[in-house]
């Protein structure tokens, strides 16, 4: 059954959600003073678990003079606290064999570990002390600085990078979410330290923390585990506070109202192109109807425009559609990469693949089998603790619910010929960008 996730403070109905999952596991969601929001999947039998410690900013949330400050936060955690220097925390993961990272995104933060079972309470520990307690060290910065434009540049350098990166810009225009999630060069190079530690301060607390762990894990121990380690690293755990608001749907604000047409210069072999347009926000209902769009027009080796582009006409190695949702918006792309003489060809067999599924709808048959690689590819995809951990997360800071794998299934499942149409349509009425990026003139 899934698992509806309110927002509501310590003591009042809702704060403690327990709902059975798939194959014996179980989904605890328990909200700690101070407004925390602690959920777990356990799953019987794991020797290991996942845990991660979600914070609710991502790079849309930065004000002038501090962009970049985001992704600079996910390298300056790592690099030292009150009680642990940089090695210290590198040594505590790997003298358990452990792994540990972060993942920035356009609306939230994620650092995370997989460890054994019996090593959880270490990497609570060592992850909460970094979200409270990071020096944000002005020389480390400094280094972390370098570090920063020399992975932008090695994004630079890849033109498949380029041209989904240049894609949200096109689409989404001057909004903050059609800026670069890792900043820019000019950027990172310009926010100093004091934007860095303002926008740790103001964003990471109590309230907009999200810790979520699966795998071999107990619940009320974790939840224990989570409010020493605040308390250690000096939050203020509130017993009246709640938890912040969820992002909310700012109904398209700021977005633009027009398609607009990118040519970015690269000495390259090959071209990368991407044809789209404004998509669906993360919550929109009709997410697994677009899942079946994208499974039919561009999801696999039987989808139309792999057939047509690359087995029939041998024109590109890789082609596919893609969508990402946002609170507020999102987009949808067809991507193609061919030689810089095809481009224009390709171009207009992706538009002509969208608009035929628009005019025409799909098969039953299309329906059919897009649904079973969807439904194999959501059960193969939560084998991990890593994935699971990461559903929980973006269940409680993006959908306010939790669906089972077999509630998930029944809504792929529930997808007719006739929505995708609708949708398909509804897509391709919307305007349209396009980006170019190889050995072309800007």
């Amino acid at each position: 059954m899934g698992l509806d996730l309110p927002l509501t403070r310590p003591g009042l109905p809702g704060s403690d959600v327990t709902a059975g999952q798939d194959g014996g596991a179980l989904v605890r969601r328990t909200v700690l003073p101070g407004g925390v929001r602690v959920l777990t999947e356990s799953m019987p039998g794991l020797r290991s678990a996942t845990v991660g410690a979600w914070v609710g900013v991502g790079s849309r949330d930065e004000t002038d003079g501090h962009h970049g400050s985001t992704h600079f936060l996910e390298h300056l955690l790592f690099k030292g606290t009150a009680r642990r220097s940089a090695m210290d925390i590198a040594e505590a993961f790997d003298a358990v064999g452990g792994e540990a990272n972060a993942a920035t995104g356009k609306e939230h933060t994620c650092y995370y570990a997989r460890v054994l079972d019996a090593d959880v309470p270490m990497a609570v520990d060592v992850i909460a002390d970094m979200v409270t307690s990071a020096r944000i060290d002005a020389d480390e910065l400094e280094t972390e600085r370098g570090v920063i434009l020399e992975e932008l540049a090695m994004n630079d350098d890849d033109p498949s990078d380029v041209v989904h990166e240049q894609f949200a810009t096109a689409v989404l225009g001057a909004h903050p979410l059609g800026r670069p999630i890792g900043g820019t060069p000019a950027t990172i190079r310009a926010v100093p330290r004091d934007a860095v530690w303002e926008h740790y301060r103001e964003h990471y607390g109590p309230r907009t923390l999200v810790v979520t762990a699966a795998g071999g894990v107990d619940h009320d121990a974790l939840c224990a585990q989570v409010a020493d380690a605040l308390h250690a690293g000096g939050w203020d755990l509130d017993p009246d506070a709640g938890p912040a608001a969820r992002r909310g749907d700012a109904a398209d604000a700021g977005l633009p109202t027009h398609g607009a047409e990118l040519v970015i210069h690269r000495t390259t072999e090959q071209a990368n192109v991407i044809l789209g347009a404004p998509g669906l926000t993360a919550t929109d209902d009709r997410r697994f109807t677009l899942s079946v769009l994208n499974a039919v027009l561009g999801g696999g080796m039987s989808s139309r425009l792999f057939q047509e582009i690359r087995e029939r006409r041998g024109l590109a190695y890789s082609v596919y559609c893609f969508s990402s949702g946002h609170a507020d918006t999102g987009v949808f792309g067809l991507y193609a990469g061919c030689a810089p003489g095809k481009v224009d060809e390709v171009l207009s067999l992706l538009a002509e693949g969208w608009e035929r599924l628009a005019q025409d709808g799909i098969t039953e048959q299309e329906l059919q089998r897009s649904i079973g690689q969807l439904s194999g590819g959501l059960v193969l995809g939560l084998e991990d603790t890593g994935s699971r951990m990461s559903r929980l997360g973006k269940a409680e800071l993006v959908h306010g619910e939790l669906l089972s794998q077999e509630e998930s299934l029944e809504r792929i499942r529930a997808v007719r010929a006739a929505d995708v149409q609708e949708l398909a349509a509804e897509l391709a009425g919307r305007p349209r960008s396009v980006v170019r990026v190889g050995p072309f003139s800007a």
